[in-house]
């Protein structure tokens, strides 16, 4: 992950959930960066999925028809 530039910000977190993580010694400022980066690409991985669903699908009816391209080729 490319860090650019940092802003410090309140999100509200259950307090035993935080006092746990403090408990186990957790950066808690840097998993709550992880866990919002990793929600991030799934949420644009979603979309990009709605956003080419109708090409995925032609692709798929295409090797459905056809079969892989250049299959031949392939040893396994």
């Amino acid at each position: 992950m490319v860090q650019t530039g940092r802003k410090k910000g309140e999100v509200p977190i259950d307090s035993r959930l935080l006092a746990e993580a403090n408990d186990l010694k957790l950066d808690v400022a840097r998993a709550a960066e992880d866990g919002i980066a990793r929600a991030v690409k799934a949420e644009k991985e979603r979309l990009w999925r709605i956003e080419n669903a109708e090409a995925i699908a032609a692709a798929n009816d295409y090797v459905e028809k056809h079969g892989l391209p250049l299959a031949k080729y392939r040893l396994f």
